[in-house]
């Protein structure tokens, strides 16, 4: 790295490098898979340090209106220039615990934001209902036989298994084809 790199540069190249974060956390009640912000950061730091990035994610108060805020930004080590940083307003909340959480979750999120990590939104989607569950493929039905239909024209098993649930016997059966 060039000292005359600037910070968007230097974002852009580690956005480039790092490519696909991997979820090791799981969630059992949306049955979902998310990374933490321990494991995010880990992945992240040899980047940052290549990169001579210093990430920041402070919580900041607007002291003219009170609100609170998770502030996530970079620092260049060299030249001292910030990136833009991003904000998300926290919920007034008197429990430590759920703001410890609200934090953590907001300091997630506006990292994954700022850097555009490829990432699916299953837990929100899960949240909100709008994760559309897949029919089971069972045998002696219309459809049974349009995938039969399907596969003999050329067709894939797996595409099959983006539309349907298989059991084991049902997809031992479109395979043998």
């Amino acid at each position: 790295m060039s000292r005359e790199t600037n910070i968007n540069e230097k974002l852009f190249n580690l956005q480039q490098e790092i490519g696909t974060i991997s979820k090791d956390a799981s969630n059992p009640f949306y049955k979902s898979k998310y990374f933490d912000i321990n494991s995010l950061i880990g992945q992240l730091n040899p980047y940052l340090k290549k990169y001579k990035l210093l990430l920041h994610q402070p919580t900041d108060i607007d002291f003219e209106t009170g609100i609170e805020y998770v502030c996530t930004f970079f620092e260049c080590i060299e030249t001292k220039e910030r990136s833009t940083p991003s904000r998300l307003k926290l919920k007034d909340e008197k429990d430590p615990q759920k703001l410890g959480s609200q934090i953590t979750y907001y300091r997630r999120y506006t990292l994954a934001a700022l850097l555009g990590l490829q990432a699916v939104d299953d837990d929100g989607n899960a949240a909100s209902g709008l994760i559309e569950k897949k029919k089971w493929l069972n045998q002696n039905t219309p459809e049974y036989s349009k995938a039969i239909e399907y596969l003999k024209e050329g067709g894939t098993i797996e595409a099959i298994k983006s539309k349907y649930e298989l059991s084991n016997k049902v997809e031992n059966e479109l395979t043998k084809l």
